[in-house]
């Protein structure tokens, strides 16, 4: 996957300007909405496993969420308050995934040159 310029404005605004370590963004959010972000490169502290578990039951719920609803999508007599649950719970988990996402994005490595950013993966590989 390519980095847009804008991911890279990101990453650049975030990056601690004497070190250029970027601070991981976790999985949670300040009462008023704010991304919370954790400046360390100890990767194996408190805070960061505890980022890592919460990512994982975050994703494990989005799972959850979306085989139920699946099944309310499935079933011609769902009402509409049914519907609008999933949807907002699907909306929730959306959210959720994206900000894993995103934080899983900013701390892989910056390739050295625009060649490395674009390596076929296995499963695009063609075999000659």
């Amino acid at each position: 996957m390519q980095r847009t310029e804008g991911d890279r404005q990101r990453r650049q605004n975030l990056a601690d300007v004497s070190t250029g370590h970027v601070p991981r963004l976790l999985p949670w959010t300040t009462d008023d909405g704010k991304p919370c972000l954790l400046s360390t490169d100890d990767e194996g502290g408190y805070v960061s496993r505890l980022a890592d578990q919460m990512e994982s039951v975050q994703l494990r719920m989005g799972a959850e969420v979306l085989k139920h609803a699946r099944e309310v999508l499935n079933d011609p007599k769902a009402a509409d308050r049914e519907l609008r649950y999933a949807g907002a719970r699907l909306a929730e988990c959306l959210r959720d995934a994206l900000r894993v996402a995103e934080s899983r994005g900013l701390r892989l490595p910056v390739p050295d040159s625009e060649d490395d950013s674009v390596r076929p993966t296995p499963a695009t590989e063609t075999s000659g």
